[in-house]
């Protein structure tokens, strides 16, 4: 059996992380105590992503991860906890909603609500940079050591991102580089597209938030925002002001805000 990586923290009901394309479990440490003063907080590096090996069988991509991680949660005794998803990891946790899987979502810039153009900008994006980590070698390591070449590097995917530390700037690269269910799971982004005409099974019923960075252009915040507002009705909705694709170190404070909100929303309803 593969041994998945995670890191588990804290008591209480839980709230479970998951990462998106090219990430890693790490790009959630900036609100993981936040998190963990009132909740067990689970963030896990999917098959073929961070130090988690791929799994025999797994589908990498939105639907086939949410269909592994639905039976990881189980085997680990996790049961309908709070998702929060980022990018491709906001689609797996729009899924384990409708599904009756998650108690709550919260979505952070998550994958489906492309069109066409948009679709392929993100592929191709994500293809440049993953290339880039990967050829460039040593020589990222010693640019992302300065706060001026952290934001040349990293602009795409991080709104503020000379906030980053060396190290954490050195990590996410070499996860990029080194995740071997990269190129599945870019080519399953071309099959999966959500909109309003799709069965929202149990998401009605559940709290969901939606929130987007406005300085997202890997997942294009004016335009795909507006396609997952369309989509989803029934959710919140919310802009990050100042936030690239992976808001959380960008405004922490903010972002597990957000999440705290939907996990009192959950228990107000669990408890009527």
């Amino acid at each position: 059996m593969a041994l998945i990586s995670y890191d588990r923290r804290g008591s209480g009901t839980p709230i479970v992380l998951v990462h998106g394309i090219g990430s890693r479990w790490q790009c959630f440490e900036p609100i993981l105590d936040r998190l963990a003063e009132s909740h067990e907080v689970i963030s896990i590096d999917l098959p073929g992503f961070g130090a988690s090996p791929m799994v025999e069988g797994v589908v990498p991509g939105p639907r086939g991860y949410a269909d592994w991680l639905e039976g990881w949660l189980a085997d680990n005794g996790i049961e309908r906890p709070h998702l929060v998803g980022s990018s491709m990891g906001g689609g797996i946790g729009l899924e384990l909603g409708r599904r009756g899987v998650a108690s709550a979502v919260t979505a952070f810039s998550p994958v489906g609500f492309w069109g066409t153009a948009g679709l392929r900008w993100t592929q191709s994006l994500l293809t440049v940079m993953r290339i880039a980590a990967r050829t460039a070698g040593p020589a990222l390591d010693r640019v992302v050591q300065t706060p001026t070449g952290r934001t040349l590097l990293l602009s795409s995917m991080f709104g503020r991102p000379a906030l980053l530390t060396p190290a954490m700037a050195e990590g996410d690269l070499h996860g990029l580089a080194a995740a071997t269910a990269f190129e599945s799971a870019r080519a399953d982004f071309g099959r999966y597209w959500l909109s309003a005409d799709d069965d929202q099974g149990k998401l009605p019923k559940i709290p969901v938030t939606i929130a987007w960075g406005t300085k997202d252009v890997v997942l294009i915040h004016r335009t795909q925002s507006a396609r997952a507002r369309a989509a989803m009705p029934h959710a919140r909705h919310l802009d990050l002001p100042g936030c690239g694709h992976l808001p959380f170190n960008d405004d922490p404070d903010t972002c597990a805000r957000l999440i705290l909100e939907d996990a009192a929303i959950k228990a107000i309803k669990e408890i009527r």
